[in-house]
């Protein structure tokens, strides 16, 4: 079965019905759902009854509510983001400036040129959706994170050590070529290393005692699992960023000697992502109380890191948490678990 395809709503506001009309026939030969208001007034009626128009084109001189005031009660009332574009005349640079002020993401000079609509409706668009993503990923990271209560802030501690960790490679170790940009996005979608657990049985996840080999090996599942499951989604939108959520997913349990999981890889064949994210990880799982493990101190897992340096982790990635070993300390202190 054919997914069902929802079309984009947009919200036109202006008390020229001409203007509406020429601007409706352009939409909707876009595919855009179209609905009209004549005024600022009637607009926030319609945007208060129907949350999921996000788009909005506005004209700024109307009687009852005008534009700017539009806009601005917009931005104090919105729960999710709104792009609006605003209608204005090629010499009128201080109703324009204004607007933007007011919280205008973007505009069109009057005419409207249909050329000129489709691409700035296209823009606002890619922004929306980048948007919707960004919320998936938090929600999919939240879902694996309640199914393993006693994590408390791990997500929010693991993202800081890897943009640390990240940030710090991208300026020393330029043969890596990690862009500050690359930094950012692999920050947050480490959000979703575990999310195969969602997959894995409470009994095995919560057991205060040591894992049998077969539990062992149910445990070592969520790395494909989530891997899988990143994979499918990065084939729908091709986002980049889902790529290195992929990546971490799938092999942040791998070690560079190549005696780690799912597949055995060795050294730079691990994905730099996953290589990040496993010392993160490491590092927070050995310094938290977990319901099978008492947390070590910082100095004594330090001293394991260093041990396993050229082992488990990729020196180059030990170096750099050395070096960022004081920054890390004070997000292990600011984001403690209730014990």
């Amino acid at each position: 079965m054919e997914p069902v395809k929802t079309k984009v709503r947009v919200l036109v506001v202006d008390d020229d019905m001409a203007q509406r009309m020429i601007l409706r026939i352009t939409l909707e030969e876009e595919g855009y759902e179209v609905l009209e208001a004549k005024n600022g007034f009637e607009a926030f009626n319609i945007l208060s009854g129907n949350l999921d128009i996000r788009l909005v084109i506005t004209d700024l001189e109307m009687p009852e509510m005008n534009g700017f005031e539009l806009i601005k009660i917009i931005r104090a009332k919105e729960l999710r983001y709104t792009y609006i574009i605003m209608l204005t005349s090629m010499d009128d640079k201080e109703s324009l400036i204004n607007a933007l002020s007011l919280g205008a993401d973007d505009y069109l000079t009057k005419p409207v040129f249909p050329d000129e609509l489709k691409l700035r409706l296209g823009g606002g668009t890619r922004l929306l959706k980048l948007e919707s993503q960004e919320e998936l990923i938090l929600s999919m990271a939240k879902l694996s994170e309640y199914r393993s209560e006693e994590t408390g802030f791990h997500l929010e501690r693991t993202a800081h050590y890897v943009k640390l960790l990240a940030e710090d490679l991208s300026k020393n170790n330029p043969e890596l070529k990690l862009t500050l940009a690359a930094t950012d996005e692999i920050s947050k979608v480490s959000q979703l290393h575990d999310l195969g657990k969602v997959a894995i049985l409470d009994s095995i996840l919560h057991k205060p005692g040591r894992l049998t080999d077969a539990e062992f090996d149910s445990i070592k599942e969520h790395t494909v699992i989530g891997g899988k499951l990143i994979k499918e989604i990065y084939k729908k939108t091709g986002s980049p960023y889902l790529w290195f959520a992929y990546e971490i997913a799938m092999f942040h349990h791998e070690k560079w000697n190549g005696k780690g999981y799912p597949q055995g890889l060795a050294g730079e064949d691990i994905p730099l992502p996953a290589r990040i994210m496993s010392l993160a990880d490491v590092y927070d799982a050995m310094t938290t109380v977990r319901c099978y493990k008492d947390a070590y101190s910082h100095e004594k897992v330090k001293n394991i890191i260093i041990e396993e340096k050229g082992q488990h982790f990729d020196p180059k990635i030990v170096d750099a948490f050395l070096r960022q070993e004081d920054a890390w300390l004070i997000v292990k202190e600011k984001f403690q678990d209730d014990v």
